[in-house]
């Protein structure tokens, strides 16, 4: 890790390291690049290619050792193999013993719409597949490196039950899941490794080879600013192989600024285009599956204004943080990203006032309800900094809409009002 200057950087420095203007919302990658990067690491992993058309996968098949593949969907998102396609092919993940049965499942998936218990009931559309030699399976494991928020390091997650049901594993039977906090200072110590090796079973060469791709894991996540960096599973062979037969990696969007190899590996079409243009003004923007959307400044105030508008029935939209020294630009194009989600029934502004001043909203929010036409119920509740020239800038505006006192009595205002127009 290095700064612009070729310095190094060590873990204090990079907390305060200065954030460029208009960074990536958090980026995830799929699983053929992120294999490519375990590749690096010296992590192994079976031979695979990916492919966009038939064409592609006809010639990923000519590359790949005769005998059976595997065709992987390429999206964001976990389940594939449990997944459903809308015209009711199943399993996104697909065994082909023959090249010609793998050329019918790419044909069935390639441009077709998966879903799975990740996507929600709208799936998404599979744009790329990977092809990768079958393996023979001796016996599945699940290893990952997370980001421990509390610690502001890295938790080594194993357990010696892997593969798809490895959440039902974590929900009923915890103590097979093994738990490694790393120092951020220290790093990945040897005896941690070990630890990590026995608790999964591993012996002889086995072990060794465990070792090596933890340490190439655990080095990959620091190196890259990741905060997800997943095998599952992670296997060994009938020979005696230890592989990462799957991969999944996210990263610090903070961090990739750092990282421009990391950059051109973005897919716009796995992200939702509302959170795209929201972090072009430096916007935090989650959309989520309700029909009332919130407008606030400050993550915590956000949490608890989704949290009362659901106390008094409603559905949040969408979780977005206006920060606390937002611009009128920014405001303006936070309520005009709002108004993209057809399924908004109501809007929501909820703004307590300290660095964020209350007149800024009222103009922003003005700007942004004159420029769309506004068709939807709007509740705004100010407080704080310049609240009485906010409040009289949207008394003064003529825009339709309903001022409230509280946070209480902004969120029943809200929700009756949504329940009426509908």
């Amino acid at each position: 890790m290095v700064d612009s200057s070729g310095k190094p950087l060590d873990a204090p420095e990079l907390l305060f390291h200065k954030k460029p203007s208009n960074p990536p919302i958090d980026m995830n990658i799929h699983e053929y690049q992120a294999k490519a990067l375990f590749s690096e690491y010296g992590i192994p992993v079976s031979a695979g290619y990916p492919a966009t058309s038939l064409e592609e996968v006809d010639a990923a098949l000519k590359q790949l050792p005769e005998g059976a593949v595997v065709v992987k969907s390429q999206i964001h998102a976990g389940g594939r193999g449990k997944g459903t396609f809308k015209d009711g092919f199943k399993g996104g993940v697909k065994l082909a013993k023959t090249a010609d049965e793998a050329r019918e499942y790419a044909k069935a998936m390639l441009d077709n719409t998966l879903v799975t218990h990740q996507t929600g009931p709208e799936g998404r559309k599979v744009q790329t597949l990977y092809l990768t030699e079958a393996c023979s399976i001796a016996h599945e494991y699940y290893l990952a490196v997370v980001l421990d928020r509390e610690t502001a390091g890295a938790v080594i997650i194993a357990s010696r039950e892997g593969g798809v049901d490895i959440e039902t594993v974590a929900e009923e039977s915890p103590e097979k899941i093994v738990r490694v906090v790393v120092s951020p200072a220290l790093g990945l110590r040897p005896h941690q490794v070990r630890q990590v090796a026995f608790a999964l079973g591993f012996e002889g060469a086995a072990f060794k080879s465990f070792s090596r791709l933890l340490q190439g894991l655990y080095q990959m996540f620091w190196d890259k600013h990741a905060m997800l960096a997943e095998i599952n599973p992670l296997i060994t062979t009938e020979e005696g192989d230890v592989l990462a037969l799957d991969a999944k990696v996210g990263f610090d969007d903070n961090a990739m600024f750092l990282h421009p190899e990391l950059q051109v590996l973005r897919d716009l079409n796995e992200e939702d285009p509302k959170e795209i243009e929201a972090s072009k003004y430096n916007l935090s923007y989650i959309a989520l599956d309700g029909n009332i959307a919130c407008l606030v400044n400050g993550a915590g105030l956000a949490m608890a204004t989704m949290d009362i508008i659901k106390d008094f029935g409603g559905e949040p939209a969408n979780f977005l943080d206006v920060g606390g020294g937002a611009t009128e630009e920014q405001v303006t194009a936070a309520f005009q990203i709002i108004l993209t989600d057809p399924k908004v029934k109501g809007i929501l502004v909820n703004i307590f006032g300290g660095i964020m001043q209350c007149d800024i909203i009222a103009r922003g929010v003005i700007n942004a309800a004159r420029n769309v036409q506004l068709s939807v119920p709007l509740v705004v509740r100010l407080e704080g900094t310049n609240v009485k020239e906010g409040k009289r800038i949207l008394e003064e505006s003529g825009v339709s809409l309903i001022a409230a006192d509280s946070l209480a009595d902004a969120a029943k205002k809200i929700v009756d009002a949504v329940k009426a127009a509908s």
